[in-house]
C-alpha cells in the first residue's frame, strides 16, 4: 500500500503573500519542496505556518503569488498569462491530490472507523466498494489499528483517532500530505504512536509538510527545516543546518525555548 511510487508531488511556492485585514499574514514566501521530501515547518505562534499550510490546498486564498503542485496552479486555471479562480466543484476535485490531517481529527462520529476510511474514494468515484474496504483494512494496518475497523470513532483515543485521520487522508492517494500540529491536541504519552505513523510515511515516498513543534522528529525526519517569523521564511535548509547550525538570532531564540 505504501510503495513508493514515482515520485510526484512537487510543490512550488512562488511569491505567496496573505493578508487578513490589514494584517500580513504571510509575506511573500517562496519554497521549492522536492517529490518526496519531508518539510518540517517552525515558528513561534502567529508566524504564518497553519496559513501557508492551508494555502498549499487552497483552503486560504492567496492575495499575491502562486502555488502549483507537479505543475499544476493550486486553486487557478491559466488562460494566456491570467489566473482564474476556479469553481468550488474543481477546486475540491483538486483536493483529492492533497492530504490534510488537522489538529482535532475532524473524523465523522456517526460512522465507523471503517466508514471513515471508505466513504471518500467511493464518493469520488475512484475506488467501488469492495476495492475501498480492501484499501482501509491495508490502511488500518499501515496505522496498525485493524482492530479497530468496526469501532465509533468517538469511542478512540485521541492518538487513535488521529492515526484514522492519516489513514482516512491516505485513502484518497494524495500526491503530498499535509499536518498541522498533528500532535498538539494530544496527551504526552499519545504523541509517538503518531510520530510513527509519519515516520514510516515519510519512507513512503509521499512528500509531507508538516507544521510541529517537536524538534527531535523534525530532526529525525525531515529533509528540510523552514523557520518562519511574522510571516516570513528567516531561515531554511537541511534538518542539520537549521536545527543544530542555526544562522539567524529569532531561529537560535525558539530552539533554546524548545530545545
Amino acid at each position: 500500500m505504501l510503495q513508493s511510487h514515482n515520485p510526484t508531488g512537487h510543490i512550488s511556492i512562488t511569491g505567496v503573500s496573505k493578508y487578513f485585514g490589514r494584517h500580513k499574514a504571510l509575506d511573500n514566501i517562496s519554497l521549492e519542496l522536492e517529490p518526496g521530501s519531508v518539510t518540517v515547518i517552525l515558528g513561534p505562534s502567529g508566524s504564518g505556518k497553519s496559513t501557508l499550510l492551508r494555502a498549499i490546498n487552497h483552503l486560504e486564498r492567496v492575495d499575491e503569488g502562486f502555488i502549483q503542485i507537479d505543475g499544476d496552479y493550486i486553486g487557478y486555471r491559466q488562460s494566456g498569462d491570467k489566473l482564474y479562480e476556479l469553481k468550488e466543484k474543481e477546486i475540491l476535485r483538486q483536493r483529492v491530490n492533497v492530504g490534510y490531517v488537522f489538529q482535532n481529527f475532524n473524523l465523522f462520529p456517526h460512522l465507523t472507523v471503517l466508514e471513515n476510511l471508505i466513504e471518500a474514494p467511493i464518493a469520488h468515484k475512484q475506488l467501488n466498494r469492495k476495492a475501498a474496504v480492501e484499501q482501509a483494512y491495508q490502511l488500518l494496518d499501515v496505522v496498525g489499528l485493524r482492530n479497530k475497523a468496526d469501532a465509533w470513532s468517538r469511542h478512540l483515543s485521541g492518538g487513535q483517532q488521529q492515526r484514522i485521520a492519516i489513514a482516512r487522508a491516505l485513502a484518497l492517494r494524495p500526491r503530498v500530505m499535509l499536518f498541522d500540529e498533528p500532535t498538539s491536541a494530544l496527551d504526552p504519552e499519545l504523541v509517538g504512536e503518531v510520530l510513527d505513523v509519519i515516520k514510516k510515511l515519510a519512507r513512503s515516498g509521499t512528500t509531507l509538510v508538516v507544521v510541529t513543534h517537536e524538534i527531535g522528529f523534525a530532526r529525525e525526519v525531515a529533509d528540510n527545516v523552514v523557520f518562519m517569523v511574522d510571516g516570513k521564511i528567516v531561515e531554511q535548509g537541511s534538518s542539520d543546518e537549521v536545527l543544530n547550525h542555526p544562522q539567524h538570532s529569532r531561529t537560535r531564540q525558539f530552539l533554546s525555548k524548545v530545545l
